[in-house]
């Protein structure tokens, strides 16, 4: 497991915030030097705990305004074939393996209920899905998140400087 204290949240909170962020800039926000820097994000992305800087994208302003839920029970020992055609599938944001009556936990966005109704069908003609749940999403009140988490576990743990990582929002 990676050492992690709060000079490491607040870099990622900074980070979070603008993923474009230089090197220099990031230090004289974070009052450490240049190479502390460049060290600890090294050290987060050759550990794999940073997988990379993606921008967030709004899809409701790029005219794909609903998302979905989707609860799916497999037959049993086709997850992994199932898996490998919802991961073909453009509309698919996420894929989750859960526990209880659904095996797969699927996001999708769509541009129309016309959309959404077209990927549910292909999904139920997947050999191996026995039944599905749709939930739709009618906001975001929460978006997925990790900084509330990084900053407690610092916290909590007494790693690092004194004073907690920076709410950016």
């Amino acid at each position: 497991m990676l050492s992690f204290d709060r000079l490491d949240a607040a870099l990622l909170a900074e980070l979070t915030h603008n993923p474009r962020a230089g090197i220099v800039d990031l230090s004289a926000k974070l009052g450490v030097a240049r190479n502390t820097v460049q060290a600890r994000i090294r050290k987060m992305e050759e550990s794999g705990a940073v997988t990379g800087y993606q921008p967030v994208v709004d899809l409701p302003k790029l005219g794909v305004p609903l998302q979905a839920f989707i609860g799916a029970e497999l037959v049993q020992a086709r997850m992994g074939q199932v898996i490998a055609h919802l991961e073909r599938f453009p509309e698919v944001l996420e894929v989750h393996a859960t526990t209880g009556r659904e095996d797969l936990l699927v996001r999708i966005a769509a541009q129309s209920q016309e959309d959404l109704l077209l990927v549910l069908e292909r999904i139920h003609a997947l050999e191996g899905v026995a039944h599905t749940t749709t939930t739709l999403a009618l906001t975001t009140p929460v978006a997925y998140r990790t900084q509330p988490l990084l900053d407690k576990l610092t916290r909590e743990s007494g790693h690092g400087r004194s004073t907690p990582a920076p709410d950016l929002g």
